[in-house]
């Protein structure tokens, strides 16, 4: 079985929310539970996405942001 580091298709958002709920002592109210979940899913499609970007090690940031 791949990671999800590996394999982001691998990431099961459901299961991260489940687990995670139990690891923080949450309690996520079933009606809210698909919202969190499609936001989990959104987060790791956006962290998959900056986690693309091939940045050489010695990239230092700009000091100043200019669009």
């Amino acid at each position: 079985m791949k990671s999800p580091a590996s394999d982001p298709a691998a990431f099961d958002a459901a299961a991260h929310v489940a687990h995670m709920e139990k690891m923080l002592g949450l309690t996520i109210e079933e009606a809210w539970r698909p919202s969190v979940v499609a936001n989990m899913a959104a987060i790791a499609k956006a962290a998959e996405l900056a986690l693309s970007v091939d940045i050489p090690e010695d990239s230092e940031p700009a000091p100043v942001f200019r669009p």
